[in-house]
């Protein structure tokens, strides 16, 4: 006898018992039970973003998913744009209901990663610092690096709300007054550096990866078209970890595998941590932006240094 078809908001699931993926300690039910409980908190950060996903099939590796499928249904909002990475127009889904949710969840979307800007607007809203350890890191020396940035935005006159990134990170959100894309992009690479000299033995900007020396990467890159992932999307890793808020003077207490598709919930309740963390949004300071001004973008300078160093060994050769 077959199974009863379950539907939510008029979205047909399907086999909804059969694991997430390898590794997950999770089924496909958990990741819509999840994301359905947790709809109201996460889709304030992905209406009205351009939207892409990392799905995982069975069988198959996860794979990122930038264009709408073409069998999406037609109810679903989208929004086009031009994609420098491959040089083509993408179809990207707005994920602007729990019905649209419900239906990426079905489709095993895991991960969430909308864009920074929204659809449409010339003006960004927020300023990220992404905190990225090296490989099998102590969780401890990203709590040190986020206590620089955070240092470092209090010296600026700013205030931010921080979050496990879901996978060995951290990413630090600050709200901001309509400003000019470039003006944010020049502030983040000013808080970066500033958060280096706090205390450099912890935290670097280096882009190249051998040249990090161990320490976390403040990460300064997070702007204009960039995308984050969003506060309490799921993630594709052992356990099925989220991204998930964490007050600042918590982050010595918690890891990252604290929060999964199985815990967070009951973690959460009917609180929303995220929206209560987030300070009013707050205009940029003129000196952080005319600093960021005279710092190059970091992608530039480690393309032009890679070249560099790849020239000078052929010559050594």
């Amino acid at each position: 006898m077959a199974a009863a078809k379950e539907t939510r908001e008029g979205v047909e699931l399907s086999s909804l018992d059969g694991p997430l993926f390898d590794g997950a300690d999770a089924t496909k039910r958990d990741l819509v039970d999840y994301l359905d409980g947790v709809s109201a908190r996460i889709l304030p950060g992905l209406v009205q973003r351009a939207l892409s996903v990392v799905r995982v099939r069975p069988g198959q590796e996860p794979f990122m998913q930038k264009n709408l499928p073409t069998y999406a249904p037609d109810w679903i909002a989208s929004t086009t744009a031009w994609s420098h990475a491959s040089q083509r127009d993408v179809r990207y889904a707005l994920c602007d209901d729990r019905r649209t949710l419900l239906w990426f969840a079905n489709q095993r979307a895991v991960e969430y990663h909308p864009a920074l800007l929204r659809d449409g607007e010339t003006v960004s809203r927020q300023l990220v610092i992404d905190l990225d350890p090296p490989a099998d890191d102590d969780f401890a020396h990203v709590v040190a690096a986020a206590a620089c940035v955070r240092q470092a935005l209090a010296d600026s006159g700013l205030a931010g709300a921080v979050k496990t990134s879901g996978a060995k990170g951290v990413h630090v959100v600050v709200p901001l007054e309509p400003s000019a894309i470039d003006d944010t992009a020049a502030a983040t690479r000013a808080l970066a550096a500033r958060a280096e000299r706090v205390d450099p033995s912890v935290a670097t900007t280096a882009y190249i990866k051998e040249d990090r020396q161990g320490k976390v990467f403040v990460d300064s890159t997070r702007a204009g078209g960039a995308t984050i992932v969003a506060a309490y999307s799921p993630r594709v890793r052992p356990g099925a970890p989220v991204s998930f808020p964490v007050a600042w003077d918590d982050l010595a207490e918690v890891h990252p595998r604290d929060f999964t598709i199985r815990t967070a919930l009951g973690l959460l309740g009917d609180a929303d941590p995220w929206a209560d963390a987030l300070p009013a949004p707050q205009a940029l300071p003129a000196d952080l932006v005319e600093q960021g001004h005279e710092i190059p973008v970091a992608r530039v300078v480690a393309m032009h240094e890679g070249k560099r160093r790849k020239r000078a060994a052929r010559a050594a050769e």
